[in-house]
């Protein structure tokens, strides 16, 4: 390890998933392969072409848990409702307490999203219009921001040490943790939450819809939809949710005698510039193979050690292009290809929320050692075959895997990228 930095393990987490909300459902969803893709009858009241979806269900009996009279009445919100759901039940399961008079100044919490809430902001320009400024409330502003998901749980937790949020489309929640983990490394903060939220928002998902990049052949067998890394996948399905991890110190942590679910051993962040084949919309290849190497540089690991891969694998023409890359970047194929997998054929693309929600999965299956199947990909995509073994996409949970590390990436619009990896507690 380079000397002087500290090393950052994971010791709570939190989780609001559309096929589970909390960690107790969530791991018993990836366990049993249950789907959380529903058909979604306010896609279908507006005419949209996708008419399935991710959204989680966070009954009234939650929010009590969690959130006081006052904010259930007075957040509408579903980005900072589910940021703060799945942020209190991190630091709780982390054993920590919520300070109730000073500022804890070693706690900060880098929560990330992609928009502000289109229902607030719909709301807002319909009442200026209208032209009743005035009655637009105090939750236009705290609500309509962006900042807005950090904010409101660092205020809830009395968190004194950096409160920002970041935004970089469907690299965002990854990117979060390693921001965080980089505040720590460096000795700024002792723990962190990071993570990521997105709303299940037409506002939002309108325009991919007008893109043509949502599914429009499974509206009447919306668990079949989400079809990563097979030859008849035809579009993403759209979805919500938050995840959230604690990020502390491990020096930190075995002082207080923390559980440890898992180390953050390092990661990158880059960018292809949009050039040669990198576009808005598409990644530069040589920008995802740099940012894998990279990021094992940085987590000082070779390439064989990696046991399997969370992939960012969304159900689009992007796949096969996704698994060349990491096969040319880790000098693996064939049987020689680590197991690789996707969330998302679970849950659809949760957009801003995806990298921390499957980030959850990868240190739940880490600690309890068990790596979730794939669904919806029994007919690989022919452009993958030369580059893996069909058998390194389980079709069937898998027990007792002993996986030591496991790789985490995301890519978004803008020709971003990230990458994490993710080690088994050692003394576990």
């Amino acid at each position: 390890m380079k000397e002087g930095r500290k090393r950052v393990v994971v010791t709570g987490m939190g989780v609001v998933s559309p096929n589970g909300t909390g960690l107790q459902a969530f791991g018993e969803a990836l366990r049993e392969g249950r789907s959380g893709i529903r058909h979604q009858a306010m896609l279908a009241e507006k005419n949209f072409s996708c008419q399935i979806g991710g959204v989680p269900e966070v009954p009234e009996t939650l929010k009590e848990k969690y959130l006081s009279p006052v904010q259930i009445k007075m957040l509408r919100s579903d980005s900072i409702i589910y940021a703060v759901i799945a942020g209190l039940e991190a630091w709780a399961d982390a054993g920590m307490k919520i300070q109730e008079k000073e500022p804890d100044w070693d706690s900060g919490c880098i929560i990330g999203t992609g928009q502000a809430a289109g229902e607030i902001i719909k709301r807002n320009l319909y009442m200026i219009d209208e032209g009743n400024v005035r009655r637009l409330g105090s939750g236009a502003v705290d609500q309509g921001m962006v900042s807005g998901v950090s904010a409101h749980l660092g205020g809830i937790l009395g968190l004194g040490n950096q409160v920002s949020t970041n935004a970089s489309a469907c690299a965002t929640g990854t990117e979060a943790i390693l921001m965080a983990c980089e505040r720590i490394r460096g000795g700024h903060a002792k723990r962190m939450i990071a993570g990521s939220c997105e709303s299940p928002d037409p506002f939002v998902w309108g325009g991919f819809d007008s893109l043509r990049v949502l599914t429009r052949k499974y509206n009447d067998d919306p668990e079949s939809g989400s079809r990563p890394m097979s030859a008849t996948a035809s579009g993403f399905v759209p979805g919500g949710g938050a995840g959230a991890l604690v990020l502390e110190s491990l020096d930190t942590a075995l002082a207080r005698g923390a559980r440890i679910y898992g180390e953050i051993l390092g990661g990158n962040i880059n960018s292809g510039g949009q050039r040669n084949s990198g576009s808005m919309t598409a990644p530069n290849p040589e920008g995802v193979q740099r940012c894998i190497l990279a990021a094992m540089k940085d987590a000082e690991i070779r390439p064989g050690e990696i046991d399997a891969i969370s992939g960012h694998l969304t159900s689009t023409m992007a796949d096969p292009y996704e698994i060349a890359n990491w096969a040319q970047a880790l000098g693996r194929k064939g049987t020689r290809f680590p197991f690789i997998h996707s969330l998302k054929s679970y849950i659809g693309h949760c957009l801003s929320a995806a990298g921390s929600i499957e980030s959850v999965a990868v240190l739940l299956q880490l600690y309890h050692n068990f790596f979730h199947a794939s669904r919806n990909c029994e007919d690989i995509h022919p452009d993958i075959l030369p580059w893996l073994d069909p058998a390194l996409i389980p079709k069937q949970l898998m027990e007792n895997t002993g996986f030591n590390i496991i790789a985490k990436s995301s890519f978004g619009f803008g020709d971003v990228n990230t990458c994490l990896i993710f080690k088994r507690w050692e003394n576990q």
